[in-house]
């Protein structure tokens, strides 16, 4: 089992919202967004991160869940789900959650893992993210 820790800093790439009017601020979101990780790990430092969730959130606070992918130079992935609580306090829109790997190819084939991140968000479309947690990669396959 191998220990990781992170972090990313995100940008949306498309988002859509529904407003349902069976009580008030009550949102329905749709969410993409890429990163680059940086991480204490050598196998997914610098892997692309791509996320896509939905969200039910009335007056800013709700739940969000989703897929990720992360992909390294030549090809290979690690991708998995998350889910979190997402919280606004005077403006600022925080997540707070749990992920889990489920599947990969190439070196991540079998991959297993979870972990809890917290992130906020910096802009509209900006957040910051920072991760921890351990994976273990099948037989044969030396983890960082």
């Amino acid at each position: 089992m191998s220990n990781i820790t992170g972090n990313f800093k995100g940008m949306s790439t498309m988002q859509s919202m529904i407003t349902l009017h069976d009580v008030p601020e009550h949102q329905l979101m749709l969410t993409a967004g890429k990163a680059v990780l940086k991480t204490n790990d050598s196998h997914l430092n610098g892997a692309k991160h791509h996320a896509w969730g939905t969200a039910d959130l009335i007056k800013g606070h709700g739940q969000q869940h989703g897929y990720f992918r992360q992909h390294v130079s030549n090809g290979d992935s690690a991708s998995g789900t998350y889910e979190c609580k997402v919280t606004t306090v005077n403006g600022q829109l925080t997540m707070e959650g749990t992920w889990k790997y489920t599947r990969g190819s190439g070196q991540f084939e079998g991959i297993t893992g979870n972990g809890t991140f917290k992130g906020k968000m910096i802009s509209p479309t900006e957040d910051e993210t920072s991760f921890e947690g351990n994976y273990q990669m099948k037989a044969g396959t030396k983890a960082a």
